[in-house]
């Protein structure tokens, strides 16, 4: 007795499972920070460090690379479109003939033969048709999102004219279910409140990702056998 196909089966289940079980979350490629030391300041005899002492009288908003911002993703989006189309037509047609020269049937030659072509004359109409089309149509389409959520980003590049680009990340894991949060885009020095906070709405080119992984996320996605059907099933 051949067992090929039961085992190539019995291989492919193995494989699911054991790829399902190893599967992990995408970790997101963030630029490496950069640690730059500060300058030693000459300063002896003394407690106080001026390097030590911006906080005092500085600008505590983030400028330079390696500085963290503090970023509202504050995202709500809302779009409908809907469209309707309406079309009606009716038509009809009616054709006699009540003379014709005194005699009781209509011919194509009044005096002629028939030839097969004889109608009556009277108020019945010989040729009559009347047609009718309607046609409707609907359509309609809604998109809505919506994303709250707080996180600090680091200032990876200061571009000219003091764009700084920014990138952070945020990742949490609650009973085997983790959640990642990563955003990325360029943002003005100026736009920073005074607190070092910014809200997504002011940055430019922005990347936002929320994505995770775990039971709930399994649940929401079919088997690795229906997904390879779906690829391969040619009807």
């Amino acid at each position: 007795m051949k067992l090929y196909p039961y085992a190539a089966l019995t291989l492919l289940t193995l494989a699911g499972c054991a790829a399902s079980s190893d599967s992990h979350v995408p970790t997101p490629v963030l630029t490496p920070p950069v640690v730059e030391a500060p300058a030693p300041q000459d300063n002896p005899g003394s407690l106080f460090n001026p390097a030590d002492a911006s906080y005092l009288y500085g600008d505590t908003r983030a400028r330079n690379v390696g500085d963290v911002v503090i970023v509202e993703v504050v995202e709500v989006a809302k779009a409908t479109n809907k469209a309707d189309t309406t079309a009606d037509r009716t038509s009809s047609v009616e054709m006699g003939i009540s003379n014709w020269f005194g005699k009781n049937d209509a011919r194509i030659l009044p005096f002629g033969p028939s030839l097969g072509m004889v109608g009556k004359v009277g108020d019945t109409p010989m040729i009559g048709a009347s047609s009718a089309s309607t046609f409707e149509g609907t359509g309609e389409t809604k998109r809505e999102s919506n994303v709250s959520a707080t996180l600090a980003a680091r200032v990876v590049r200061v571009m000219p004219g003091g764009l700084l680009e920014v990138e952070g990340a945020r990742e949490v894991k609650v009973n085997n279910e983790t959640q990642v949060l990563v955003v990325r885009g360029l943002v003005r020095a100026q736009d920073i409140s005074p607190a070092n906070t910014i809200a997504s709405t002011h940055m430019a080119d922005a990347k936002i990702e929320y994505y995770g992984q775990g039971v709930l996320a399994d649940k929401q996605r079919p088997g690795w056998m229906t997904r390879v059907l779906d690829n391969i099933w040619p009807f």
